[in-house]
């Protein structure tokens, strides 16, 4: 049974900063795409950011560009999300997710998701 546990939302100015983690237990993220998807209030969920089954390759949506990183660290089976120059419009409950497969993008497996709440 996978199971994705995010942790570090919490309630930031604009401008500022948090760290997402969301720690995998299950099977090793090794060789799955991790991705970060996002949703606000009445909104539907939006992809935010992935990072590639090796790690090196990653791939932004245009409004967190330049600002967000994501990352992972196969060792802890943790994916990060680093998010800077944080906006009010990033507000919104921040959730990992991973394919039932190896090497694809087909997102089977979502963690509960972790509050990001900005002030202006």
């Amino acid at each position: 049974q996978v199971q994705l546990v995010e942790s570090g939302g919490g309630l930031v100015q604009a401008g500022g900063s948090l760290r997402l983690s969301c720690a995998a237990s299950g099977r090793t993220i090794s060789t799955y795409t991790m991705g970060w998807f996002r949703q606000a209030p009445g909104k539907e969920r939006e992809f935010v950011a992935r990072t590639g089954w090796s790690g090196g390759s990653t791939f932004y949506s245009d409004s967190v560009k330049g600002r967000f990183t994501v990352s992972r660290d196969n060792a802890r089976n943790t994916v990060y999300l680093q998010m800077n120059s944080l906006k009010p419009e990033d507000a919104a409950v921040y959730y990992c997710a991973t394919p039932l497969e190896p090497y694809t993008y087909a997102y089977h497996y979502w963690g509960q998701g972790t509050q990001v709440t900005v002030s202006s």
